[in-house]
């Protein structure tokens, strides 16, 4: 992926990682459309950065999915690069099905179906670009489970495996996957990861994930260093004491 030149579209972009990554790619000479369920929230960034491209979507719902994308390539026939931003995450307990099985649900169908659906609504417009990207995010805990975090852990597994999967299917055309793997940033995905010492700072963990995509434009994951303590255990043979390390650590930093 090109650092400059595109025009973005990245739902789930409101707050936390979206938002700080639009503005930092705005700053790089890209287009970019920010998306988010909330009108209120959307009018309020574009009010602060009228730069800023915004269009209403739930990415857990499919009409609002493919209304958003008709309304984005109406606007914006130049479209080049998707980022499948949007997620939820959610503490589980799995003991009984009362305790977790609708939040399940509801994290597949966000962090799973959604970015799926994204595709589907953008695939073929992307194959028609000379260049162009689909960035999908999944974690490091696709990589290393997170005790408390059950659904979360197996849907960005999933997103991984997808990524992979769909970088050979789409070899064949101009689209470019991209994994962007984020490790634990501070910001409202869980109560108090905000101010967890456990979590990257949100300026840090942008900074390095733009550096990283202007040094390496053919990188198939985006991995910043904090991560790869996670996405490498098994490599290195210490995946027994990564999970280990993991669980010990409380990730809102008490």
């Amino acid at each position: 992926m090109q650092i400059t030149g595109n025009t973005i579209f990245i739902p789930g972009s409101t707050s936390g990682i979206g938002l700080a990554l639009a503005l930092a790619l705005k700053a790089k000479g890209n287009t970019v459309i920010v998306g988010g369920r909330r009108a209120d929230r959307l009018e309020a960034i574009t009010a602060e950065h009228p730069d800023l491209g915004a269009v209403r979507i739930d990415t857990a719902d499919p009409e609002s999915i493919t209304q958003a994308a008709q309304h984005v390539l109406a606007d914006y026939p130049a479209l080049n690069v998707v980022i499948t931003m949007a997620g939820i995450m959610n503490v589980e307990d799995w003991h009984r099905p009362a305790t977790f099985l609708d939040s399940a649900e509801a994290v597949v169908t966000t962090n799973v179906l959604g970015p799926i659906r994204l595709i589907a609504a953008f695939i073929e417009h992307l194959q028609q670009q000379p260049d162009s990207t689909i960035v999908t995010v999944s974690s490091g805990l696709a990589f290393a489970p997170l005790q408390i975090t059950p659904s979360y852990n197996a849907a960005k597994a999933a997103i991984h495996m997808l990524s992979e999967t769909l970088r050979l299917q789409l070899a064949d055309t101009t689209v470019k996957v991209v994994e962007l793997v984020p490790p634990a940033v501070r910001t409202s995905l869980l109560p108090g990861q905000e101010e967890s010492e456990f979590a990257m700072p949100l300026d840090e963990f942008v900074s390095e994930v733009v550096d990283l995509l202007q040094t390496q434009p053919d990188a198939h994951e985006i991995l910043v260093e904090r991560v790869k303590f996670l996405r490498y255990g098994e490599a290195r043979g210490d995946y027994d004491d990564v999970v280990a390390t993991l669980n010990a650590a409380d990730p809102n930093g008490k």
